[in-house]
């Protein structure tokens, strides 16, 4: 009996010490990183893969990174790119803090291109809307919520453009769009089944 009363205590101890242990063996292979700096509304890629936007309504976003170094990339369409390593130590979180350059301005004429069909306007949308990555030409040139509304839009000098949207709300989309000078070209969404 008393053997017996030994070993359901071993095993409560350990099962205790698994239980206490269990989230450290997690943060053993990654940390966060947390950008802050201007412009606000500038985004985050790690290891080249875009992540999301550097804050929300000016608070900064803390994203999951790998342990070990990592290479951060901090990119705005206005701006020049700045690119850095850091060090991810397990559970810990990285503040980098940046300031972008401005980029060389295209020349005009201009049109206008922007989404549509997606989100209604709202506070809502906002706040936890689609941060989806949207590129044109392999370029990033902003996120689907920021895009995605009657008051937004991204001026390009006219011509037609391979546009590539990778959604989680609305999928991987790869089209051509064409602008014209002066016009607002409307790019539709609609959610994926």
């Amino acid at each position: 009996m008393r053997y017996r009363s030994y070993t359901v205590k071993v095993f409560l101890f350990l099962t205790a010490c698994l239980f206490i242990a269990a989230p450290a063996f997690g943060a053993e292979d990654h940390g966060f990183v947390k950008a802050s700096g201007h412009p606000g509304d500038a985004v985050v890629f790690l290891n080249q893969t875009y992540i999301g936007p550097a804050t929300r309504f000016t608070v900064p976003e803390k994203y999951d990174a790998p342990a070990g170094e990592v290479q951060v990339t901090i990119r705005e369409p206005r701006y020049q790119d700045f690119t850095t390593k850091v060090m991810v130590q397990p559970g810990k979180t990285v503040h980098l803090h940046y300031k972008l350059k401005a980029a060389e301005l295209e020349k005009t004429p201009f049109g206008t291109f922007r989404l549509g069909g997606g989100e209604e306007d709202s506070l809502w949308s906002i706040s936890s809307g689609d941060t989806g990555a949207v590129y044109i030409n392999g370029r990033y040139c902003g996120y689907v919520d920021e895009l995605n509304n009657v008051g937004s839009g991204l001026l390009l000098n006219p011509g037609t453009y391979d546009l590539h949207i990778d959604s989680p709300v609305y999928g991987n989309i790869d089209r051509k769009i064409t602008v014209e000078a002066n016009k607002t070209t409307v790019f539709p969404l609609s959610k994926k089944d």
